[in-house]
């Protein structure tokens, strides 16, 4: 399809009470019962994280509500706002629009301060526009992330042909400006996953790749019953490409007896794995893999 930009843009500013460059990133529309669409924008004051609303007739005409849909103190910029309904009675992606008794919806928020992607539950209360999370703990940047490793200014969509809502990620590197630089490209997406909610506990979102990935896979390569012993290197014969995905199943013997303390005490338990290092010693490892490089392949 040929878009053609209308001579009204743009179509929505910052007001005077906002910095126009802490003022971006809509999310996709939704329409209300009233019959006017809806879109969020990411912004912040001091400190506090905004999600404000949109309203539009027309998608021409936009007019901001009295109050935002919701806000978190110390949360910072919040980026890439994504707004969206999950249902409470099937895995089954529903459309953005989409509200009522069997329907919760998910407010993520990316922050600029950290780099990761928050999420929380709860209730869209569409008569204000405003947003009531299921638990203030897992609050929007706070509690629940979509990932725990690299994975930042993320977007969900509804896919109408196969009814399911797809989720997409940047994979934000690590490296630095000059590497970038040198090697000529920075970051990678994400495969895409499926998404829906957990229907157990009912305030977690479960993942999946897209069946379509299935299409990329070559030839398969199984090596089974090898004993890992520690320090040894076990060369899989015929893993060879320039992608490779990996299952690995591992059955640990006497683990009950020997198993890892872990401190519940420490600041942020998520991260102690990757304060440990790959050198750190553990019940189970460290396990790893090594991949040899080629220039010519």
């Amino acid at each position: 399809r040929k878009w053609i930009k209308v001579p009204q843009n743009p179509v929505i500013v910052a007001t005077a009470n906002l910095n126009s460059s802490e003022f971006r990133d809509p999310t996709t529309a939704w329409i209300g019962a009233d019959g006017k669409w809806r879109i969020l924008i990411g912004s912040k004051r001091k400190h506090r994280g905004l999600a404000l609303v949109y309203k539009s007739p027309d998608f021409l005409h936009w007019e901001g509500t009295k109050h935002c849909l919701h806000t978190v103190p110390l949360t910072g910029m919040w980026e890439c706002p994504d707004f969206y309904p999950v249902s409470l009675t099937a895995k089954s992606g529903i459309n953005t629009s989409v509200n009522g008794p069997n329907v919760k919806h998910v407010l993520k928020v990316s922050l600029d301060n950290t780099k990761h992607d928050h999420y929380t539950t709860g209730k869209y209360l569409e008569s204000s526009d405003s947003f009531v999370p299921d638990t203030l703990s897992l609050d929007a940047g706070v509690g629940l992330r979509y990932d725990y490793g690299k994975f930042y200014a993320s977007k969900t969509f509804y896919d109408a042909k196969k009814g399911r809502r797809i989720l997409l990620g940047w994979v934000n590197e690590s490296d630095s400006q000059a590497d970038d630089i040198s090697k000529g490209w920075a970051s990678v997406h994400a495969i895409p996953r499926i998404i829906w909610l957990d229907n157990k506990r009912r305030n977690h979102l479960l993942q999946w790749p897209v069946e379509e990935v299935e299409m990329l896979r070559g030839k398969k390569t199984y090596v089974e019953d090898l004993l890992l012993l520690g320090g040894s290197i076990v060369k899989v014969k015929g893993a060879e490409g320039a992608q490779l995905d990996l299952e690995v199943y591992f059955e640990m013997r006497n683990l009950n007896q020997a198993a890892d303390v872990v401190d519940v005490a420490s600041s942020n338990p998520q991260e102690l794995c990757s304060q440990g290092g790959p050198i750190q010693n553990s019940v189970a490892g460290p396990f790893g893999l090594l991949l040899l490089a080629s220039a010519d392949l």
